[in-house]
């Protein structure tokens, strides 16, 4: 094969391989975005895994009683809050 050959073969697979890489999808791209509602319901879940975390590590001794039910008391009032905000748009 002569060199040349060689060079336009590897130039056409240099552009082919990089329209590949970054041509467009052709999916909607709505469908990626999140609603407010999805977007609350994953912070309620991150509180609650919050939550989880911290009854584990009170178990475990590393909380005062009092920083322990601070906490608690905040992810509680964060999670409540966000419950009724799902609930209310939920309904209308």
């Amino acid at each position: 094969m002569p060199p040349t050959l060689g060079l336009i073969l590897g130039f056409l697979l240099l552009i082919v391989l990089f329209l590949y890489t970054f041509w467009p999808e052709k999916t909607a791209t709505g469908s990626n975005e999140k609603s407010e509602i999805d977007y609350l319901v994953e912070r309620r879940e991150q509180i609650e895994e919050n939550l989880r975390d911290l009854n584990f590590e009170n178990s475990a001794g590393k909380f005062p009683a009092e920083e322990y039910e601070k906490q608690r008391g905040i992810l509680d009032g964060e999670a409540a809050k966000l419950t009724a905000e799902i609930a209310r748009l939920k309904q209308a």
